[in-house]
């Protein structure tokens, strides 16, 4: 596995690393006004290597995110945007692990997918 990007402030964590041609995001802590540009590095980045090495599949870690304010889902929905507006053979799909216990997950990923439910699906883990 190979490391994209690492951030971490103390109230946030981000991951996103490359598995073979997949990518895997990772997201702890508080994603609220704070961590909006870390956000927004963590999905630019990886979303550019996405399109460079042709990935099929990104899988977002949510399991242990406590709160997600608008302007980071707004982030998440920006990057989801991006994908739609590629090519259709380019496009890659995004699956959201969730964590049943955090009840706005359940509300604010179901909105997520409904922007976009050919791409988008969601596990809770």
């Amino acid at each position: 596995m190979s490391d994209l990007v690492n951030i971490s402030t103390p109230d946030f964590a981000g991951n996103a690393r490359r598995d073979g041609d997949n990518l895997l995001l990772s997201l702890r802590g508080n994603a609220d006004y704070a961590a909006v540009d870390s956000v927004e590095q963590l999905l630019a980045k990886a979303h550019a290597e996405a399109v460079r090495v042709g990935t099929k599949e990104a899988s977002v870690d949510l399991r242990e995110l406590e709160f997600m304010n608008s302007s980071c889902f707004k982030s998440f929905v920006g990057w989801i945007t991006e994908i739609q507006e590629m090519p259709d053979k380019d496009q890659y799909k995004v699956t959201f692990l969730s964590n049943p216990k955090m009840h706005w997950q359940k509300r604010s990923l179901h909105s997520l997918r409904c922007f976009s439910v050919e791409l988008i699906s969601v596990v809770e883990a």
